[in-house]
């Protein structure tokens, strides 16, 4: 897996994560009119598909990455998660569905994709990674075809706690005229990489060679 970021939103599902932590609910560090913050995020991890990881495109010809020459495109949808974060380690799992086109509909096609899931913590440290395949299967005649996978992934719960006197810190209530009630916690830098390092994201993609990741970036 490239170390890009996250796309544009973080991929969360309310529903399914009723019950379990999640987005926004019981647990996330949230504002209080702007004085102190009154509760500290979930340790289930964000959700979310990396840059140019989403699609993949397979060509007939290998090296000559021209349309015509498209074999195959696929891309990631419908990504949802579980999380479990009341035993000993969290235990969360993602799902997705590929949605595949080839240009060549004549006779029935099997392909496989290789995809990843990993963990990343605080933003760059890549904590575990798994590869798996999702088989996607084209009946003759039809250009389309749909597959599903999932992955799951493990996080110690330590890990993701922070560690109560910077919870503490984060959480005092601020009074208006206090000398500090202007100042944002989480923006003091012991506070800060606490945060990162107890944060986590469970990220799944295609698992692209550097010429596939190229053509995602460039095109």
């Amino acid at each position: 897996m490239n170390a890009r970021r996250l796309t544009g939103t973080v991929l969360c599902t309310a529903a399914v994560l009723a019950g379990l932590g999640g987005c926004r609910s019981k647990g996330e560090i949230v504002l209080d009119e702007g004085v102190g913050i009154t509760a500290v995020r979930s340790k289930c991890p964000a959700v979310g598909i990396p840059d140019y990881t989403g699609d993949v495109t397979q060509f007939r010809v290998p090296g000559v990455k021209t349309a015509d020459n498209i074999d195959v495109v696929a891309v990631m949808t419908n990504v949802r998660s579980q999380c479990n974060d009341g035993g000993d380690k969290v235990f969360a799992t993602v799902s997705f569905d590929v949605l595949a086109r080839r240009t060549d509909a004549s006779g029935a096609r099997q392909i496989t994709l290789p995809y990843f899931v990993t963990v990343l913590q605080g933003g760059t440290t890549v904590a575990t990674k798994r590869v798996g395949n999702v088989t996607i299967d084209f009946a003759a005649g039809q250009d389309r075809a749909q597959g599903r996978a999932q992955g799951s992934a493990y996080i110690d719960q330590n890990a993701a706690t922070l560690p109560q006197e910077i919870r503490d810190r984060i959480t005092r209530r601020r009074k208006a005229g206090d000398l500090d009630a202007a100042v944002d916690p989480l923006a003091e830098p012991d506070v800060k990489a606490a945060v990162a390092r107890a944060t986590f994201e469970l990220l799944v993609g295609f698992q692209l060679d550097d010429s596939q990741l190229a053509y995602n970036a460039t095109r």
